[in-house]
This record gives structure tokens, C-alpha cells and sequence, in this order.
């Protein structure tokens, strides 16, 4: 302990009479700390989706996977009557519940019978069997009877106490739901985390569920979710025999289409990108993988700092080491001493991370848009995240520069006359590589993300999206009455220049797909993704028809027409659109004729290929008015369409989004990655900046001699910072060969993920290197030049 508190106290001495290096260290360090901790905060969060509930290892979503020909389709809807078939013939199961997602108006009245709220909220239809899969905390109300009859519900505190005041008087009030239900409320269970793929505040029994597709195993929508418990001891792996048996039971629709369902398990549904999920949050594994690497690299390349900077300053410290030597101090004890004074400089730098870490935490949740918090009680996982990383830092900072200065010869040390020889030099040369090799990857990869994300944004998509209002509207059977009164005098305001009911926008990520027969066959090769329009739509979005007309105005609730797009019929092998007219489509028991083909525009996003698309005119299924608007007047415009919408649907919510902001927001986690890259890559230039001028202090040092015998002998200032140039700028040239490839490998990888993406061409990888040159020649100029002033006289005196 004696010998701790010594070694202590003199690491403490050592680095306060060294300040500049001191410092120089500390930021370093801190900020590649800091780097590093806000990443696994943030990753960290991401992983702890969902893993509240304690049966969460038994706990798998079923998801919908169908094969045809040329192809396979995914979808984490399944059929609406799957739940309860699956109820019935799994007996591996434990439980089984479905979930249908929606959105509906909600109104509460206070104790006098007035209207106290009137808002549209997001609601589930649940089975009582959700709530013994998942363990909420139920707070008033028994979980396996609060949803089992028709007309009941399930309120989350927080919007039962936003309801009525105080969540304790919840029970047996009555709210009312899209005008046509009354619901009473049953029970009340703790707000459910914001680290959840289902955030459920209103849970409404199933029982009330009604749906015309509710019986058909050929429809799947993304709103209708499963999900199963497994009986302890049960593996996935054996639904796969009565899950065969399944199919063939009940997918007896003669098609070409091949069904199947997989088992996803509970953990896989926030970081997989295919399905998706009702909290509409996701983060891919190779976006957590990117950000580990990232704060791997950040703390490789503070470490290297540190290394190059310890070894700048270890032969100033030479006569220290001999004098220590001499007077009885061996190798282990000099290796402590040193590895002492690197752990002591790696606490504080972690001390300042952390600060750093509570300054920077707001502006990081916000941009993620989270609930991230530092908090060590929480999460203790934090504290030993901590523990861990000062002992990484502190043995691969330190572990080197002990081991070199440790190993001094004593005679030359006291001298001053330490020569740290030509392997000590190549392996600094190596880590300047290495460093820079890291930095050039992290900027050609966040250049590359910035010209895709671009691209995404400036890319045609084969409709209109500017100035395009997406407006909701009642489906009721008396709302549907005022649809075309309600269209006249919307498209009579100045500004206005068409309107459109429909069922959704062009592009939407929340989709139905159904099976269908073309040409009078029994069979089809594929489902396709139907959208419910007017005749006015494809004028609304710029639709393009190749071949045929446009749908007639029906009035009917049935539909007889169809359009189709190029995709579809490309499945058919038919290459002219005008063969495709006339041809008659059976769908959903109706037959009616191929009237147009409308040129391929992208109905998801671009991370998918255009998919088989069949357009038809249903009265009964519109939920949207899209309202394309003049750009300068949408202000106004919307404003005046509010106050007649009102006029109309007084006891409706008006709700409305824009057509370019939905599709903008598909692309939100590969714009957070692009500002992850920018901030990342700025902060590992700003430590390889650090780290270079170590370096170049330290090979400044070295040849101060050399450098006024030059200076004597005749050598300007210009062709001593061109000297010492040269061997930096082959360093970062070494670099940048190495980098390409690696990040060449990366960005293809990741760019694979999109069925529309760029060329990648020389100019991001130019662009870094550039910069890299760029960075390197600053530096080493603005150190060399200083070394080169030097008066030779101070250098050369004592020899």
C-alpha cells in the first residue's frame, strides 16, 4: 500500500510538471471517452427494447413470408383469422393473441354529461391472451377479464388520468369511440415504457373488432400483428413440422403463391429492418454494429495518441528513468510507475468524459429522439461499462511507453543520450498509419452517406409529392354521403388544384397485399399491393398512364375497374402495356377489366423495389383526401380547408400530414447515421490533429541537432519544413492506400441494403484523401517551422 501511495503521489508530480503533455492527453482521451460513452449509452438503449416482460425468451411475433415466382415478400402482418386457427392447433403454445392496430376518434365527457375531449389517438384492439403473454403492470382491473367482452377497454395511467382526472376513478366511466362505440373502461395498467415495439395507451377488447377481411386468409395487413407464448421447453424449431400441417390446412386458395409465417423472437423486432413495427422505431444491426466500430475506433485512435505522445515525451524524461535505475529501481517497478501515472491521467480524463457526457446527453436524446439517461444507479451495466474502459485505455496507453521507457540503458539515460532506435520509430510510424487510416475510412464513409441520402431526396419517384396534403376522413356510411359535396367546395378555394380520396398515398409503409386472378386463370403468381383511389388520383400525384384510361367516377361501393402498374405485368411477361387492357382481373370474389397501366412509380421506400400494384375505386374504403396545393398559398389554403372540413365534420378530428414530410421520414435513421458520421468524423480528425502534432514535437526534438547543422551549413527554413515534411506526407499517402479498400468494402456493403443507390465513384475517396493531406501538411508545417527557427547556437552549444 506504501508503495501504491508513493507511486501515486509521484505520477501526480510527474504530470503536473509536464502540463502541456498533460493536457495534451487529457483531451485526447476525454474526448475519445466521451465518443465512446454517449455510443454505448445509445446502444445500450436500443438494446433494451422490450426486454422488460419476464417471459420475454418465450415471447416470438409471427410474421408473414410468402415465395413466388422471381421472388419472396415479407410483412410482419399476418391474416386476421391466423390467431385463432393457431389458438386451436399448436399445442406447443402457451398462449396466442392478436393485435390490430388503428387510429380512432375519442370522446369523454365530465361528471355533468358535457364534452370534455375530443382527439384522434392511436388504439389497439387486443385479446385478453396479450396481457398473459406480456406482464404489464396492471394498476386497477384483472388482466384475464378486463378485455373479454365486446365494448370494454383498457386505459394506460397517463390517458386515464388525461380522461378523467385521477386514474384511480377510471373504472366503470365511459368513453366513445369513432362516434359509433361506447366503451367502458376496465381496467388500468402503468404506462408502458418508451423502449417498446408496442406503446399501447388505449387497449380495446378484440371482441369489438369487426373487419371485412376477418375470415380471409388471402389478405394481410401490416395492422394485424400475432404474437405467441412458448410452453417452457419448448424450442422455436419444433413449430416447424405443425406449422407445415398448418398451411396446408388452411391456405386452400389456389394460388402460384407459396405462404409461409416465420417465428421472430421478441428481441430480433426493434433491430430488424424488414418488418418493422406499431411504435414505428427501428434501428438495423448493421446501424448498432456501425456505431460499435465507430467507438472502437475512436478510443484506438485516442490510445494511439496517447502512445505517440508518452514516447514524444519519453526522452525528455531519459535522465529521470537512468537516475531511477541507479539508485536500485528495476524494470517492474519503473513498468508500475509509469502504468500508475497512465491510469491516474486515464481517471481523469474519464472524470472530464464524463462531464462531457451529461452536456452532450440532451442535444443526443433529442437527436434521437429518446429517453437516454447516464444514470449509474438504473444501470449499473453503465458503471461496469466504466470500469472496463479505464482499464482498456490505461493498459493499451500505457502499456508501450512503460515498456520503452522502462527499458532505457541507465549510463545513457543519466547522460540524456536515450536513442529510441529504429523499431521504436517504425512502430510510431505505424500507428500515424494506423490512425489516419481510421480517419480516412470515417470521412469517405459519412461523404458516401451524405451523397446517398441525397440522392434519395433529389431521386424521382414517380409521383408528385410537393404540396400534397393527406387529410383524414371519416369512413362511416353518413360521412361517406358528404365525400363529394365536401370535394366541391374544397376544390373551389383559390390555390387548390385537385383533390383525391383514397385509401393512402402512393407511398406508404403501411400496406395490404392480397391475392388475385388475372387473364381468367385460377392461379396467381404473386399478391399484389392494392390501393383504393378516385378517378381523380392519378392527377393528383402526377401518376403517368402508359396505356388504356383512367378509372371511371363510381358510386358504387363495388369495384369493376382496374389499373394496374408495369411491375405487375412485367411478373406476367407481358412487355406492351396496351396488351394488358381488357384483360380481366378476379379479385376479392369480383371480376372486372384491366382498364389502364400506369408507369412504375415507388410505393415504399427506396430501400425496396417497386411492387406489384392493383388500383381500384371503392366508396366504402376511403380514409384519406389528398389535396394537391399551390406551393405559395399553403398556408392559406390548409387554414381554409380546416374551417370547411369542420362545417362538415363537426364531430370529427381534423388530422392531416404532408405527402413530402412522410416520405422524408422514411429516411430518418439514415439521416441520424449522417450527422453520427459528420460528428464522429470531425472528432477523430480533431485527435489525429492532436496526435500528429505529438508526433512531429516529438521528431522535431530528435533532430534539433541535425536540424542546426543543416541551418549552419547552409539549409533554409523552407528545405528543413520540406525535410521533415516529406516523411508525414508518404505516412498519409501510406494511409490513404490502405483505407480505400476497407472503406470500399464498407460503403458497398451498405449500400447494398437499397434497391436504388448511387454509382459510387473516385470523388469521396479524393475528397479524403485531400483532406487528409490536408490536415497532415497544416500540422507538420506549422510544428517543423517553429524547429526550424531555432538558433543553431542554442542547439549546438554544448557540444
Amino acid at each position: 500500500m506504501d508503495m501504491f501511495r508513493l507511486n501515486l503521489k509521484i505520477a501526480f508530480r510527474n504530470l503536473w510538471k509536464n502540463k502541456g503533455y498533460t493536457l495534451m492527453n487529457i483531451v485526447g482521451l476525454s474526448i475519445g471517452m466521451t465518443g465512446c460513452i454517449l455510443i454505448f449509452l445509445f446502444i445500450n438503449y436500443q438494446l433494451s427494447f422490450d426486454q422488460q416482460y419476464k417471459n420475454k425468451d418465450r415471447i416470438y411475433r409471427v410474421v408473414s413470408h410468402a415465395y413466388y415466382a422471381g421472388g419472396e415478400d415479407f410483412d410482419r402482418g399476418v391474416p386476421r383469422p391466423l390467431a385463432g386457427a393457431m389458438r386451436n392447433d399448436f399445442g406447443m403454445l402457451e398462449q396466442v393473441a392478436a393485435i390490430e392496430g388503428s387510429w380512432g376518434m375519442i370522446k369523454v365527457k365530465d361528471a355533468e354529461g358535457n364534452l370534455k375531449i375530443k382527439t384522434q389517438e392511436k388504439t389497439f384492439y387486443v385479446e385478453p391472451e396479450f396481457f398473459k403473454i406480456f406482464d404489464y403492470q396492471w394498476l386497477l382491473g384483472n388482466p384475464a377479464q378486463a378485455l373479454t367482452a365486446p365494448g370494454t377497454v383498457a386505459l394506460s395511467q397517463k390517458t386515464a388520468e388525461r380522461y378523467f382526472g385521477d386514474w384511480h376513478l377510471a373504472i366503470g366511466r365511459t368513453i366513445n369511440y369513432e362516434n359509433d362505440k361506447d366503451l367502458k373502461v376496465t381496467g388500468v395498467f402503468a404506462d408502458v415504457p418508451e423502449n417498446n415495439s408496442n406503446v399501447i395507451n388505449i387497449a380495446i377488447s378484440y371482441a369489438s373488432f369487426k373487419h371485412r377481411n376477418q375470415t380471409r386468409w388471402g389478405s394481410v395487413s401490416s395492422s394485424s400483428e400475432c404474437y405467441i407464448l412458448l410452453k417452457e421447453g419448448v424450442a422455436v424449431t419444433d413449430l416447424e413440422g405443425p406449422k407445415n400441417a398448418f398451411l396446408k390446412k388452411y391456405y386452400v386458395e389456389k394460388t402460384n403463391v407459396r405462404p409461409d409465417h416465420l417465428f421472430q423472437p421478441l428481441k430480433d423486432i426493434h433491430t430488424n429492418e424488414r418488418f418493422g413495427n406499431f411504435s414505428g422505431k427501428r434501428i438495423s444491426k448493421s446501424e448498432l454494429l456501425g456505431l460499435t466500430i465507430i467507438g472502437a475506433l475512436l478510443l484506438i485512435t485516442a490510445c494511439i495518441n496517447f502512445i505517440n505522445l508518452a514516447t514524444a515525451q519519453s526522452v525528455s524524461r531519459s535522465k529521470e528513468v537512468g537516475v531511477r535505475k541507479v539508485m536500485g529501481s528495476g524494470k517492474k517497478q519503473l513498468i508500475v510507475q509509469f502504468l500508475t501515472e497512465t491510469m491516474v491521467l486515464t481517471l481523469i480524463a474519464l472524470l472530464l468524459a464524463c462531464v462531457f457526457t451529461e452536456v452532450a446527453l440532451p442535444g443526443m436524446s433529442a437527436m434521437f429522439q429518446e429517453k437516454i439517461t447516464f444514470n449509474l444507479a438504473a444501470h449499473p451495466v453503465i458503471f461496469v461499462f466504466l470500469l472496463c474502459l479505464v482499464l482498456f485505455v490505461g493498459f493499451l496507453s500505457g502499456f508501450y511507453p512503460a515498456l520503452v521507457m522502462s527499458g532505457f540503458n541507465p549510463a545513457l539515460a543519466v547522460k540524456n543520450k536515450v536513442s529510441m532506435g529504429n523499431g521504436g520509430g517504425m512502430i510510431r510510424k505505424v500507428l500515424v498509419v494506423i490512425q489516419f487510416a481510421i480517419t480516412i475510412v470515417l470521412v469517405t464513409c459519412t461523404l458516401v452517406i451524405l451523397m446517398q441520402m441525397k440522392f434519395m431526396r433529389e431521386k424521382p419517384l414517380g409521383f408528385n409529392t410537393s404540396a400534397i396534403a393527406l387529410i383524414n376522413v371519416p369512413a362511416d356510411s353518413l360521412s361517406r354521403q358528404k365525400y363529394q359535396i365536401l370535394k366541391t367546395r374544397i376544390m373551389a378555394e383559390p390555390g387548390v388544384l385537385s383533390v383525391s380520396f383514397c385509401s393512402d398515398g402512393p407511398s406508404s409503409d403501411d400496406n395490404t397485399n392480397n391475392a388475385f386472378a388475372f387473364d381468367g386463370t385460377k392461379t396467381a403468381d404473386f399478391q399484389a399491393n392494392t390501393k383504393v383511389v378516385d378517378d381523380d388520383y392519378l392527377k393528383t400525384f402526377d401518376l403517368k398512364l402508359l396505356a388504356g384510361k383512367n378509372l371511371t367516377k363510381s358510386k358504387s361501393d363495388t369495384a369493376r375497374e382496374y389499373i394496374v402498374n408495369e411491375t405487375l405485368l412485367k411478373k406476367f411477361g407481358i412487355s406492351n402495356p396496351q396488351q394488358a387492357v381488357g384483360k380481366k382481373i378476379q379479385f376479392g370474389g369480383i371480376t372486372g377489366p384491366v382498364v389502364g397501366v400506369v408507369k412504375d412509380f415507388n410505393n415504399m421506400n427506396l430501400r425496396e423495389a417497386v411492387s406489384p400494384i392493383i388500383m381500384i375505386t371503392r366508396n366504402d374504403r376511403f380514409e384519406l383526401m389528398a389535396v394537391k396545393m399551390d406551393a405559395q398559398q399553403i398556408p392559406a389554403i390548409m387554414k381554409n380547408i380546416e374551417k370547411i372540413w369542420n362545417g362538415y365534420y363537426a364531430e370529427q378530428v381534423y388530422t392531416f400530414d404532408f405527402m413530402d414530410q412522410r416520405i422524408s421520414r422514411y429516411y430518418a435513421s439514415e439521416q441520424l447515421m449522417g450527422t453520427l458520421f459528420k460528428i464522429f468524423a470531425m472528432v477523430i480528425i480533431s485527435i489525429s490533429f492532436i496526435g500528429l502534432f505529438g508526433l512531429i514535437s516529438f521528431v522535431a526534438a530528435q533532430r534539433t541537432k541535425e536540424m542546426a547543422i543543416r541551418k549552419v551549413l547552409g539549409a533554409s527554413i523552407p528545405e528543413l519544413v520540406t525535410m521533415l515534411n516529406t516523411s508525414f506526407i508518404v505516412m498519409i499517402f501510406l494511409a490513404n492506400l490502405i483505407a480505400w479498400p476497407v472503406a470500399y468494402v464498407l460503403i458497398q456493403k451498405w449500400l447494398s441494403g437499397y434497391a436504388y443507390r448511387i454509382e459510387l465513384s473516385i470523388w469521396p475517396f479524393a475528397v479524403a484523401m485531400f483532406i487528409s493531406m490536408s490536415i497532415t501538411l497544416i500540422t507538420v508545417s506549422f510544428r517543423s517551422y517553429k524547429a526550424a527557427r531555432t538558433n543553431p547556437i542554442d542547439a549546438l552549444k554544448y557540444e
